[in-house]
């Protein structure tokens, strides 16, 4: 699968929090979040491994019982099943790959490999 870039395909995940999944394989799935300042990603766990990328911005990050204050450039892994959330200080974007693929984030389209419509190849 290969992605061109487009600034279209944001949904609210929740509120000051927009997300794309901008691509996935079979195990697993790449996913970019805009994230305003003041907003906050509620403490949670999922079935996922979960590692991330801070590409702009400032957050204070949770993963278990340890605070993480987080700069452009920095990086983190979240085993499956940990408790996880985060402070946005500043607007930022984190690009965070999943996996196995979270179906919950899958965009609706065709997967890699899936056969197409004669009208759907025609766009």
């Amino acid at each position: 699968m290969f992605e061109k870039h487009s600034v279209q395909g944001y949904e609210t995940a929740l509120p000051g929090i927009r997300m794309k999944t901008l691509c996935y394989g079979d195990r697993m799935l790449m996913t970019e979040f805009l994230l305003a300042r003041g907003s906050t990603l509620p403490v949670h766990s999922h079935p996922h491994e979960q590692t991330g990328h801070l590409v702009r911005g400032h957050i204070r990050l949770t993963i278990g019982p340890a605070e993480h204050d987080a700069g452009p450039g920095d990086c983190w892994s979240i085993p499956a099943g940990v408790e996880h959330g985060a402070r946005i200080l500043e607007d930022s974007v984190a690009i965070e790959v999943f996996s196995p693929v979270r179906e919950d984030y899958l965009p609706e389209r065709p997967r890699a490999g899936a056969a197409r419509t004669s009208s759907e190849s025609a766009k």
